[in-house]
């Protein structure tokens, strides 16, 4: 009987300790993670008015699943003035495998460097003979305070027609 009282005694101590171990260790999975949210870029001043892009890194605070990382770098864009006070973004991950896409000026279009694929300088539509299964993923912009740029940033799955973005 003594055996039988320690074990059940020494079970209910360890338990509590233990529950609140694996609640503690469970709650990043618990977490629900919201829809992207607008970061600041830039100001209008900073593009050119004739249209052509310019890229900028996107820098924001990231969080995993137990670490807070403020202030880091995670992606970067292209941003092109289209009218006075209107913006047009694209997110400088290529569709097909992921690769970073460049400008280039002299062609007025975007170019993946790793299959050679160039997509429409206005629409990111992928040209013709690309193996991308979608064009460039354009992404939400917002012009606040009289010039800030605040762009929507997130990152899609490459590889498949959908525009589905990574949370």
């Amino acid at each position: 009987m003594k055996r039988a009282t320690c074990v059940c005694l020494g079970g209910a101590v360890t338990l509590a300790p233990f529950a609140a171990g694996v609640v503690v260790l469970c709650d990043p999975l618990r977490r629900k993670i919201g829809d992207a949210e607008f970061v600041l870029i830039t100001t209008l001043d900073a593009l050119p008015v004739d249209g052509v892009p310019r890229k900028f890194t996107v820098r924001a605070d990231k969080e995993d699943a137990w670490n807070k990382f403020p202030d880091t770098a995670v992606g970067a864009i292209y941003l092109r003035r289209i009218a006075d006070s209107k913006v047009h973004a694209f997110n400088v991950v290529c569709p097909h495998l992921g690769c970073a896409i460049e400008y280039r000026g002299e062609a007025k279009d975007y170019l993946c460097p790793c299959h050679n694929s160039t997509f429409d300088l206005e629409t990111g539509t992928q040209s013709p003979d690309s193996p991308s299964a979608r064009g460039l993923d354009s992404l939400e912009t917002k012009i606040e305070n009289g010039g800030e740029i605040w762009v929507r940033f997130q990152n899609f799955h490459t590889g498949i027609s959908e525009k589905k973005p990574i949370v």
